[in-house]
């Protein structure tokens, strides 16, 4: 049976409430008594429980930590950065999977009864109405990931997606490509409109440049792959702004299995830097966007407003780098 905390009190000679005040983060106890009752706890094998604790103290330390693209290997190291850095600041996440549900209710619904005192929102592609939801229900809430605005109704953290979508055309155009191409993820999708919203605007202002555009059914290496077959079977462009490293990885197989080469052939840009894009086999050129810095503000802007749950929206931007590879032909 699990040591109680009546146990570790009589082993100290003190009272049950010392002992609960001694590991209740905040609470006055002085240091002889902290000594008896960690020396008592340490010899019993005693840890404190959690949730009783958080009973005493209103605090769960439990982060809801929501997203809703599994689909994509770059959330494996998203998830990791987050677990990691909450739990090196004494907080627990909760991980949350909406799959393909839009809907917010069910997601504020299920955190409230969990009691988490905030939520993070790990997404590019959910709406900022999607994230407000949480803020209306009274939860602290950062969107990490989320779409830029200049007057933020919650805390966003994330890249310029239109910026990267402009970046995008500069640089096939700089690698001297006539016909580029759009390949974005769901044409709902906030970070697929932004970046071809972009990247169409930055073709504009350019003449004898000819480009066309098409959606992915999901940010996934199946998903990128299909589309890249159907693009095939037509006349395709001579480069393709993917949107996503996965579907730039999943254009890449469809490409060579249907007898042509990357870039001979058909060049390829992606977004993320995701680890497999540098893989020697795929070699992708790619958009950087620098997740761990966008992780680690997330954590900072969420652990600030567990002290100032009032602290004024703010949205912080992060720049993105182009990381040269080996599927854009050279200039």
């Amino acid at each position: 049976m699990p040591v109680t905390l009546k146990e570790v009190a009589e082993r100290a000679g003190v009272s049950r409430s010392a002992v609960s005040r001694t590991f209740t983060d905040g609470a006055s106890v002085s240091i002889s008594m902290r000594r008896k009752v960690e020396a008592a706890a340490k010899e019993l094998g005693y840890t404190p429980n959690a949730l009783a604790s958080s009973l005493t103290t209103g605090r769960t330390h439990l982060i809801g930590l929501v997203s809703n693209n599994f689909h994509n290997p770059i959330f494996l190291e998203v998830f990791d950065l987050f677990t990691r850095g909450l739990q090196e600041r004494g907080l627990r996440p909760l991980l949350v999977n909406l799959s393909d549900e839009t809907d917010p209710a069910q997601s504020v619904n299920m955190l409230r009864q969990y009691s988490v005192d905030g939520v993070v929102v790990a997404s590019s592609t959910l709406t900022p109405e999607f994230s407000s939801a949480f803020k209306e229900a009274g939860l602290p809430v950062v969107h990490s990931f989320g779409r830029h605005t200049s007057t933020p109704n919650v805390h966003v953290v994330g890249i310029d997606n239109v910026e990267c979508g402009r970046m995008a055309a500069v640089e096939l155009i700089r690698h001297g490509y006539k016909r580029i191409a759009f390949m974005g993820g769901p044409a709902g999708a906030s970070s697929t409109q932004d970046r071809f919203h972009g990247f169409s605007t930055e073709i504009k202002k350019h003449k004898g440049i000819h480009s066309s555009h098409s959606f992915a059914e999901h940010y996934s290496f199946d998903a990128g792959r299909k589309e890249m077959l159907q693009l095939l079977s037509r006349e395709p462009a001579q480069a393709y702004f993917c949107g996503d490293d996965v579907l730039s990885i999943g254009a890449l197989s469809a490409i060579t299995e249907s007898g042509l080469q990357v870039p001979e052939d058909i060049g390829l840009l992606g977004l993320n830097d995701m680890e497999m894009a540098g893989w020697q086999n795929i070699g992708l050129t790619t958009i950087k966007q620098p997740i761990r810095q966008i992780v680690s503000s997330s954590i900072e802007l969420i652990v600030a407003m567990l002290d100032d749950p009032a602290r004024y929206p703010e949205a912080r931007l992060f720049p993105s780098t182009i990381i040269q590879r080996q599927t854009l032909r050279q200039q």
